[in-house]
């Protein structure tokens, strides 16, 4: 099975989502596991953060999940 690097999807994703009139204020998107806990925080540059639930996700569906809740 293929072992996605899911904090090297989120640095890459990163400067494309800053582009964006919605998230060009957007600082830092970070994978953090424990256990079977996947989470991602998304850090603003006014010191904001959204956390949002990525266990279980592929890193598309990833992808997704971090768009639709920090929008």
């Amino acid at each position: 099975m293929y072992e996605e690097d899911k904090q090297l999807i989120c640095t890459l994703l990163l400067p494309v989502l800053r582009r964006t009139r919605n998230l060009h204020d957007l600082e830092e998107l970070e994978y953090k596991r424990k256990g079977d806990d996947e989470i991602v925080i998304a850090t603003f540059n006014n010191g904001y953060q959204k956390h949002v639930n990525v266990s279980l996700d592929s890193g598309t569906a990833m992808i997704v999940d971090v768009i639709n809740h920090i929008v």
